[in-house]
């Protein structure tokens, strides 16, 4: 069986990572280290991680300031031991099996990095959680779409020697885990049956603040992608999709949900346009 480091960019994570980290104490795959990076947190996210003692892997926590994920990952990785090197989020938990199918393709040589498209929504049973789903147009259940393809630019395990040719990630924000795939010029394969579960914002705050952040990214077409962007959010927008979704399915807290949503979106892009610091 291979050996694995598993890296995990937290920031502000307190009452999830816990749940994360006994998740990856049932793995099936013996030779796991965990790596938990803490991105300048503000709560207890490192006091929560430090009382949770296991015998199942070496478990280790390094520090540093907020640069966001790509940052932390970064530096997960340069102090990983092990060959094949996993990313997770610190609100995910996991099928017990999970890293062992994850990285069967590379233990096989048939592929160096891989995904899953087994990601499931954990808390499906909150409105706004469904609702999320509805604004992303995924599958119900699921954080993806239906007919989702086999090859994607994230990637969720992968060989280190092919990590470390290319740098890692570029650090930055939004979108630094697509930075990847540019770099190593391939995209990474499919592992089926690597089943994990990834929670929604299931609050109105959770939906802004991520909302937030997701308006401060970098825009495609800049200035005009600004405006492109604030047009979309404009609460006459908002009101129009918030009505005909919430219809389409069935869900009347959709409206809401949409007009806090592009709220976000909206202070975002302000927020990004007058300091010129994107998301991290």
């Amino acid at each position: 069986m291979a050996k694995v480091s598993v890296i995990i960019p937290a920031y502000n994570e307190a009452k999830v990572i816990g749940e994360c980290i006994k998740s990856l104490s049932r793995q099936s795959v013996i030779d796991l280290e965990v790596i938990v990076v803490d991105d300048g947190s503000t709560d207890s996210t490192v006091k929560t991680i430090v009382k949770l003692k296991t015998d199942d892997f070496n478990l280790k926590i390094l520090r540093g300031e907020h640069l966001g994920t790509g940052a932390a990952r970064n530096l997960g990785a340069d102090q990983s031991l092990w060959p094949i090197l996993v990313f997770v989020d610190a609100d995910m938990t996991f099928d017990k099996d999970f890293i062992a199918n994850l990285i069967k393709h590379i233990e096989s040589g048939k592929a160096k990095g891989t995904f899953s498209k087994d990601e499931k929504v954990s808390n499906w049973n909150n409105v706004w959680a469904r609702c999320w789903n509805a604004n992303e147009g995924w599958e119900e259940g699921k954080r993806h779409p239906k007919d989702y393809p086999d090859h994607q630019p994230v990637f969720r395990a992968i060989l280190k020697s092919e990590f470390d040719r290319v740098g890692g990630f570029n650090p930055g924000g939004y979108d630094d885990d697509w930075s990847l795939s540019k770099k190593l010029g391939y995209e990474a394969v499919v592992a089926p049956g690597a089943i994990f579960y990834h929670k929604n914002p299931e609050s109105l705050g959770e939906i802004y603040k991520h909302a937030k952040w997701v308006g401060k990214r970098k825009y495609k077409y800049g200035f005009f992608g600004y405006i492109a962007g604030i047009v979309r959010a404009s609460l006459p927008v908002s009101l129009i999709i918030g009505i005909y979704k919430s219809i389409k399915y069935f869900l009347p807290a959709f409206l809401i949900f949409k007009i806090v949503y592009d709220f976000g979106i909206l202070i975002g892009i302000w927020e990004l346009l007058i300091s010129g610091k994107s998301s991290k």
